[in-house]
């Protein structure tokens, strides 16, 4: 994992993220997410430059979307400077699954 991953993994490991269970490295259809919460079918994946204007990415969402999972994307840089933001929107996402990630 990168650092931005496992600084992340720390947060939500344990259910230390508001009581919330997250799997790391889990494998969904043909590909393996970052984090993921089944209950909340939320996809959490933390991104490093090569992935900005990425086609594959995009195709990749709408496939793990056509099954029936929602996935949030940040930057690493979003995760190393600002977790305190992150984990707060991965709470508000998983809380109510009628959000839809903009990204």
């Amino acid at each position: 994992m990168t650092e931005a991953e496992n600084k992340l993994w720390y947060e939500l490991r344990d259910r230390r993220l508001d009581r919330i269970k997250f799997r790391r490295q889990v494998p969904i259809g043909n590909y393996v997410a970052d984090f993921v919460c089944l209950e909340a079918r939320l996809i959490v994946e933390v991104d490093g430059s090569q992935h900005a204007d990425s086609d594959s990415d995009g195709i990749r969402s709408a496939e793990l979307k056509a099954i029936g999972f929602r996935v949030l994307r940040f930057w690493n840089d979003d995760v190393l400077k600002d977790l305190d933001s992150v984990c707060d929107t991965i709470i508000a996402y998983v809380r109510d699954t009628d959000l839809l990630p903009w990204r």
